[in-house]
């Protein structure tokens, strides 16, 4: 049986994972693309964005090792979209385009259901009103031998470490405070619920955080 990860996830000195604010414009929350400065050089961004080049150090080597042996995802649904509601219509198909990154079934959390939506590249969201239970349990069995990679946001990858269902967070702790916005951490108590620091490396750009249970 596969793991549940979590990786590449930015995270400020004072422990936000997103800014405040988060709308369509700021899908991150105002200041909170400063998380993702430490991807955006590396070959790995590059190549989904078509292009050639990037840098190829620790930090490409940690942004590929996130898309290594997935076979589903789980998002909240502001990862998807900023959208708030019920669904007013079907023109939000997510914030990538036609043509998405995942290439794998995506199961995305909300209270208000939705017609699951084939994209081009392998691509499918499916929207999940159940609970987290039911998404991992739906996603696992997408996957089927490989891992789930749960893409965020704050609260949901909250929800999950809560439960103890996260079995590896690759946190990337960026050089920067942003005052308010999500906190990742605050009121968890990671070790209690048992993990532990299995790998740390930094560059300039960010320092890398492995935790294991």
């Amino acid at each position: 049986m596969g793991k549940l990860r979590v990786a590449s996830f930015g995270m400020s000195l004072d422990g936000f994972g997103a800014g405040p604010h988060q709308d369509l414009k700021n899908p991150l929350g105002v200041g909170g693309m400063a998380l993702m400065e430490w991807f955006f050089p590396t070959q790995v961004w590059q190549k989904m964005h078509g292009k050639e080049g990037g840098a190829t150090g620790l930090d490409n080597q940690f942004a590929a090792r996130g898309f290594e042996n997935i076979g589903a995802w789980i998002l909240g649904r502001n990862m998807f979209g900023p959208v708030r509601g019920p669904w007013p219509d079907e023109k939000w198909k997510g914030w990538w385009g036609d043509e998405p990154p995942y290439h794998v079934p995506v199961f995305v959390l909300t209270q208000y259901p939705r017609q699951s939506i084939e994209m081009k590249g392998g691509t499918t969201f499916h929207f999940v009103t159940e609970g987290i239970h039911d998404a991992l349990r739906r996603a696992k069995e997408a996957a089927k031998e490989k891992d789930v990679r749960l893409g965020g946001g704050v609260s949901t990858v909250r929800q999950y470490l809560k439960e103890k269902l996260v079995d590896e967070m690759h946190l990337v702790v960026r050089p920067i405070l942003l005052g308010s916005g999500e906190n990742l951490l605050s009121g968890l108590n990671l070790a209690e619920l048992g993990y532990r620091c299995s790998e740390y490396q930094s560059t300039p750009a960010a320092a890398h955080v492995v935790l294991t249970k």
